[in-house]
């Protein structure tokens, strides 16, 4: 790495650096890790290189080629996103993959490629990236992807959210940065023995004894069947009614509906018709007959499932918990299968304390690079906090949770 001296360092908009010039500047001068660094905007030039990278790293299905080149055809391009990927090479090979976008507006944004539809954002890294590059060296590292980023985007603010606490095996290195915890975390239980073992374990005898009353009281209504949707009318016709079950959520939530958004419904129906994403994407359903009352999209990566989105009907079936038995057959699924994580992704619903055995903290970072993107930085952090005030007050939140569902009910 090239030695950063003060003169140059302080011509930074960086504020998170301001107290640490010293410790980077030893760091620099004293790594003789040589890191070349990248940054392109077709994403579609690095197919075969990212493919082969994700097939070895350390990263989540969100950062996979597949995902982020699907997003940026059918709602990044839509929406005048630049991709700006930045890649680092030692010795030639890839070190990471650190899939950043620039975001258009009044104020020009570097954000995560991705951002809203990722449930956690991370760089990809190589298994050995935290032998490579210690702690002391990322920051210097860091300040050179920064400068790679102003010379080609001329940027206002850098504003990277849902930052993992770990990646794969290894912290992540951007938590070396000044980061704030987020609004939520991501919850993930372990799979392990035979189902009736782990289902033991992770349900009282009480629980398990309401699960079968639900079931029966279901199985009055016809025949249950959990189905993976493998043909292309399958998956389209689950998807639909995942779609027409998440609108009637959203609705019931009172909060906006991702589907109005141009592009992605498309979104979600490529990805799961592709044959080349079979390894990728998982439908699923339970139907009730010929009617699916519970569906889901999922991702699947190094043995890790994702519940990205799920749905279950309402009306008189709601009563016998379509939405909770569809969990437990995806769990199953996935448990006979060999996975090892199933992660039920952000967001703190109870449902998934009652599953899950590891809570991963996710982090916010947000730093300024011109005159305009400093006030927006600090409405942002203090915007973030309060909101992460509200979420995570016992007392506060249920209130505002339960107005916003009586507000949505009432536009209903």
């Amino acid at each position: 790495m090239a030695h950063l001296t003060r003169a140059a360092f302080d011509e930074r908009a960086d504020v998170d650096f301001s107290d640490r010039i010293d410790t980077i500047e030893s760091a620099a001068a004293d790594s003789n890790v040589d890191v070349r660094l990248s940054i392109h905007h077709n994403i579609a030039e690095l197919e075969q290189e990212w493919r082969a990278f994700e097939a070895q790293a350390d990263g989540t299905a969100f950062q996979t080629f597949d995902w982020l080149s699907a997003w940026q055809r059918h709602i990044g391009a839509r929406e005048g996103v630049t991709p700006a990927i930045v890649i680092g090479r030692n010795r030639g090979q890839i070190l990471f993959i650190l899939p950043l976008a620039l975001q258009p507006g009044i104020l020009r944004r570097v954000v995560w490629l991705g951002t809203f539809l990722n449930n956690c954002n991370a760089p990809l890294l190589a298994r050995n990236f935290s032998e490579i590059i210690k702690s002391a060296q990322f920051l210097p590292l860091w300040w050179q992807v920064v400068q790679i980023l102003r010379s080609e985007l001329r940027h206002d603010l850098i504003d990277l959210n849902k930052i993992p606490e770990t990646v794969g095996t290894q912290a992540n290195p951007l938590l070396t940065l000044q980061v704030s915890p987020h609004a939520n975390d991501t919850y993930l239980t372990r799979l392990s023995g035979t189902w009736d073992e782990f289902y033991v374990a992770k349900r009282s005898s009480s629980w398990r004894k309401t699960d079968a009353k639900k079931r029966r009281r279901l199985v009055k209504f016809g025949e249950v069947e959990f189905a993976t949707a493998d043909e292309a009318g399958d998956i389209e016709q689950t998807l639909d009614a995942l779609i027409d079950q998440k609108k009637s959520l959203y609705a019931s939530l009172g909060v906006g509906d991702i589907f109005e958004r141009p592009g992605y419904r498309d979104f979600f129906l490529d990805l799961a018709s592709d044959p080349t994403c079979r390894d990728l994407v998982h439908v699923s359903s339970v139907k009730v007959g010929p009617t699916i009352v519970a569906a889901s999209f999922g991702l699947t990566f190094h043995g890790n499932y994702d519940y990205v989105l799920a749905g279950y009907c309402g009306g008189e079936l709601e009563a016998c918990s379509p939405g909770a038995i569809h969990l437990q057959e995806l769990m199953r699924y996935f448990l006979e299968r060999g996975f090892k994580t199933f992660d039920f992704n952000i967001g703190d619903a109870p449902y998934k304390r009652e599953w899950c055995d590891r809570e991963l903290k996710l982090y916010d970072y947000v730093a300024p690079a011109t005159a305009q993107g400093w006030l927006i930085a600090a409405l942002a952090r203090q915007a973030r906090a309060f909101k992460r005030f509200i979420k995570r007050s016992p007392s506060i939140w249920p209130v505002v949770h339960r107005a916003r569902s009586l507000i949505g009910k009432l536009r209903r």
